[in-house]
């Protein structure tokens, strides 16, 4: 029997230690700032990436890895004849996911890699990543994995709190009108993405705001606190207020395993500073 082998790329929210304990090909996506290039996750660190993002004249680019780079990877995946599940960020974020799939047409390995879009990014694309990568290890076919990837994907949320819309309006999701009236009265905006598109939910004044979006959001994980086994919490710039934000987490049921970590360069450049998610699915 074949072996399948998992990749994603990384825009995933996942610790070294997962990497390496479930043995996940994490394919990087590159970055641009002020026209010199780097290689996520290589040539620069996320706090590294926070860091020249505001010092940086112009807003950030990030871009899907090179079609070479995933021929690459998927040859080097099939070479011994296994099986190859790749699952990524949404298509609605990133072209990442239609590179793959060219990238596995021109391998010649359409047959043995299957691509899934997360509809999310981040650690929600990580849980479905993990549960791959463990059922690949413990046996499990390629069509058991599917079912159970898109089991997860079904029931998984972001919330996601965005607290400056200056990259917003730099990036030029927002008109510059409407941008500037944000700025002048302390908008704020709850984003999320139901099936890969991402909404706007709510928007709001000052800190407020955000503290009735944290008390909305732990209501709903204490109303399905003996089905969510985990939850990430991704930041731009705020480590120990998501350090606070995950023992409210661990309070409402200690059981549940609360990963706070820095989000990826493709969403700190959208999202700007002080922004963070609250990422978990229902079992």
């Amino acid at each position: 029997m074949s072996k399948i082998k998992v990749m994603t790329d990384s825009s995933v929210q996942l610790t070294p230690e997962e990497v390496e304990k479930y043995d996940i090909t994490v394919v990087p996506l590159t970055i641009t700032i002020d026209g010199k290039s780097y290689v996520d996750g290589i040539d620069i660190t996320r706090s590294d990436f926070v860091k020249k993002m505001n010092e940086a004249e112009s807003l950030p680019k990030t871009s899907q890895p090179p079609i070479g780079r995933f021929v690459d990877v998927i040859k080097k995946l099939t070479a011994d004849g296994s099986q190859v599940i790749g699952i990524f960020l949404a298509k609605s974020l990133s072209g990442t996911i239609d590179a793959a799939r060219q990238a596995a047409e021109i391998s010649g390995q359409s047959d043995n890699v299957t691509i899934i879009d997360s509809e999310l990014t981040d650690r929600a694309e990580g849980f479905q990543v993990l549960a791959a990568a463990k059922d690949a290890q413990a046996g499990k076919s390629m069509a058991e994995i599917i079912d159970h990837v898109k089991k997860i994907r079904s029931t998984q949320k972001l919330e996601m709190m965005v607290v400056n819309l200056q990259n917003l309006i730099k990036g030029g999701r927002l008109g510059a009108l409407s941008g500037r009236i944000a700025t002048m009265l302390n908008i704020r905006i709850a984003l999320q993405m139901p099936q890969g598109k991402l909404i706007v939910a709510k928007k709001g004044r000052g800190k407020k705001f955000t503290r009735a979006f944290d008390e909305r959001v732990l209501k709903e994980i204490a109303d399905n606190k003996e089905h969510i086994k985990e939850v990430g919490i991704s930041y731009v710039d705020t480590p120990e207020l998501m350090e606070e934000l995950a023992e409210k987490i661990r309070a409402i049921n200690p059981a549940i395993n609360v990963l706070v970590a820095e989000t990826s360069p493709i969403i700190a450049t959208h999202a700007g500073n002080g922004a963070y998610a609250i990422l978990y699915y229902v079992e």
